[in-house]
């Protein structure tokens, strides 16, 4: 990586076709994607953190080449990605946990990190030790950096192996920036780098990750995860016919304070520490994209889909494993005890204030809460979720 200078595509591109010793990045219009990011990178970042994000760029791009030569290699495009279940819903409304049980049925297999992060070659076929074991330290560096969010996201303690959201399969195309990729370059999160969306094209990737990531192992049902796939549902319905999509649900005005808390103390670990970002600027930006996103929900045409099946959080979270009970029975799945009593095994091993309780507050955002409070109504409405009072998580 030595010999990239500055943030220019074409540079970086061809410094990850040396290095990879492939050529195919599978999408003649990344180049132009990737140039778009780098200016807006390089118009906001200093020459060491610039240098940094052309070690993130160049590490993403490899793997997409190495990515893209195994599928020319190996018979992938055949493989049936059959009946997954999709997690979704607004941050900080359960999505995770609503994932973790269901991963606990032994006919299923959840997505893991270190597979988002190093999914060449494909693992069914090829020792993946040393990729976990790369992964596991990529994440000590990351909770070393931002040591505060095990608090928020205790599932972090299982490193490597910890379940991404899908989004972060969309890193190395450029069309999503999580802090799991991007933690080691400050200033890049906010204020908000611009990335274009096509959500046809990334339901294809993310299917062809799911092909490449089976590929050569037992079959099973993925239980998958994310934050933006009620935003895209036309596509998302289109790509998995036979999914079980599971959306939950919970009061907009808690779960926007503890989503402000837990990407504000995220920024600012990475951006260097406590005032490292504008909190109050931070909070009306994400206070209007949050708006933005629960009306964009409420008034989804698509979200009464009988493929989709509603949760409510307070109902999950009072009785996680009666709710997914009575979802396997209307999704028609099969409910075994032997998944019952894993389900209860895992609870009782991770409970979710092992690392300290996580505190949030509505007033932190610097609103006029009944307002905002007033503006959520159609969400609730639309999904009857009762208020919750806000409180710790």
């Amino acid at each position: 990586m030595s010999d990239v200078k500055g943030l220019d595509a074409d540079t970086l591109i061809a410094a990850a076709r040396a290095d990879a010793g492939l050529h195919d990045l599978g999408d003649d219009t990344l180049a132009g994607r990737l140039q778009d990011l780098a200016d807006q990178l390089n118009d906001r970042l200093a020459p060491p953190a610039e240098a940094r994000a052309a070690e993130v760029i160049h590490g993403l791009l490899v793997e997409r080449l190495r990515v893209f030569g195994d599928r020319a290699r190996y018979p992938m495009a055949s493989e049936r990605v059959e009946r997954p279940i999709i997690a979704f819903g607004e941050g900080r409304s359960g999505t995770t946990l609503l994932q973790m049980l269901l991963g606990c049925d032994p006919e299923s297999r959840l997505l893991e990190f270190w597979q988002a992060m190093r999914p060449s070659p494909p693992p069914g076929i090829s020792d993946a030790t040393r990729r976990r074991e790369q992964a596991d330290d990529d994440w000590r560096e990351i909770l070393e950096r931002i040591p505060r969010w095990l608090t928020s996201h205790p599932y972090n303690d299982m490193l490597g192996a910890n379940p991404p959201e899908c989004e972060r399969l969309w890193a190395f195309d450029f069309r999503a920036m999580p802090p799991t990729a991007w933690w080691r370059v400050p200033g890049v999160h906010f204020p908000a780098v611009h990335l274009p969306r096509d959500d046809v094209r990334q339901y294809a990737i993310h299917r062809m990750l799911l092909q490449h990531l089976q590929h050569g192992r037992t079959p099973k049902r993925w239980v998958l995860k994310g934050v933006t796939h009620q935003h895209r549902l036309p596509a998302l319905l289109d790509a998995y016919p036979d999914a079980v999509f599971v959306w939950i649900h919970r009061d907009p005005l808690p779960a926007i304070a503890s989503r402000f808390e837990l990407q504000a103390q995220i920024y600012e670990a990475i951006s260097g520490g406590g005032g490292s970002i504008d909190r109050q600027a931070f909070a009306e930006v994400l206070v209007e994209q949050s708006v933005a996103s629960f009306s964009a929900a409420a008034e989804s045409t698509h979200a009464g889909d009988p493929r989709i099946h509603h949760l409510v959080y307070q109902d999950f979270t009072a009785d996680p494993f009666g709710t997914i009970r009575e979802l396997y029975e209307r999704a028609e799945l099969t409910f075994t005890d032997g998944f019952d009593d894993a389900m209860r095994s895992w609870s009782a091993a991770n409970p979710s204030h092992r690392h300290g309780r996580f505190e949030y507050r509505v007033d932190a955002l610097g609103v006029d809460a009944a307002a905002l409070d007033a503006s959520l109504q159609p969400y609730r409405d639309r999904f009857g979720v009762p208020r919750e009072t806000p409180k710790e998580n």
